[in-house]
């Protein structure tokens, strides 16, 4: 049995996959009507459980539950860092939860085609390999699963995309162009592989499924919620209003900000993040951080 806790797009996108080959529940906050939905106490109770929650809201559900799950095995599909604490997921997990017991997700994979059976690649990473394979053993046909290692490599990849999808986004609405667009992702890759070098990422997570494979789905498409918030941001929208006609988590709005001061903290160049967090949180005019990146 498979407990999978949050039940948004993405996690209700999960446990549509993991019912297809074991039992599984959901819960959330909010009482939804899904079948299999449960009271989260009795979610707590089995053994596996998928952590589906908005990044910025796991600090207050480890107090709150942590004793709860400390001798359970789980995989986090929560993507984004602690704006609060500068601390990535895998750090503030393991305050409660042995790292042999912890596993993450990522990769290319909107909620929708998941829903709609489509192909999807994965990649579980652990410092337990043999908890990464008991995970991808709940994982339907059509979704391929990878293991690996590096769990600080796939967790910056998963949360770092999403910034880099707002700087395309931005792209898109000023209407620049595919050339300019492609030149922005490749150069955000980049971005990326720089900035999990310093946390010891492997280079070679951010060239696979759970790097470039995120980066070119979410930068690259408008079923991307970051990339729609770039677009609107070209717009001239202002965030809160961006963020509110949107109504769902666009996790590279606060993620944006956790890379800001990291990058501040630890001397790391990261030029389109900075720009992403000028124009968000500054008020920085989108045309002119372009103009800035180009130059």
């Amino acid at each position: 049995m498979v407990s999978v806790i949050g039940a948004g797009a993405w996690g209700s996108a999960l446990f549509y996959a993991i019912s297809q080959k074991t039992k599984a529940v959901i819960t959330s906050r909010k009482k939804r009507n899904i079948e299999n939905f449960v009271e989260i106490e009795k979610a707590l109770q089995n053994e596996y459980i998928i952590i589906v929650i908005a990044a910025q809201a796991i600090g207050e559900f480890l107090k709150h539950y942590g004793d709860k799950i400390k001798n359970k095995k789980i995989l986090v599909a929560s993507k984004g860092i602690d704006t609060k604490r500068l601390k990535f997921l895998n750090e503030i997990f393991e305050e409660w939860v042995s790292e042999e017991n912890l596993a993450f997700v990522s990769g290319p994979s909107f909620a929708k085609e998941v829903k709609e059976n489509k192909p999807t690649a994965l990649v579980i990473a652990s410092k337990n390999l043999s908890l990464a394979d008991e995970f991808s053993e709940f994982f339907p046909e059509f979704i391929k699963v990878y293991t690996d290692s590096d769990v600080e490599g796939v967790e910056i990849a998963g949360a770092y995309k999403n910034v880099i999808a707002i700087a395309s986004g931005i792209c898109e609405g000023l209407n620049l162009g595919n050339n300019a667009k492609a030149a922005l992702i490749s150069r955000g890759l980049v971005e990326m592989d720089r900035f999990g070098e310093r946390f010891g990422a492997k280079k070679d997570t951010f060239l696979g499924v759970a790097g470039a494979g995120d980066l070119f789905l979410t930068a690259n498409s408008t079923m991307s919620r970051n990339y729609r918030v770039g677009i609107n941001l070209a717009k001239g929208k202002m965030i809160e209003d961006i963020l509110k006609e949107l109504g769902e988590v666009a996790e590279g709005v606060y993620t944006t900000k956790a890379i800001f001061k990291l990058s501040q903290k630890f001397d790391i160049y990261t030029p389109i993040a900075n720009e992403v967090y000028k124009i968000i949180y500054e008020g920085k005019k989108p045309k002119e951080s372009l103009k800035d990146l180009l130059s």
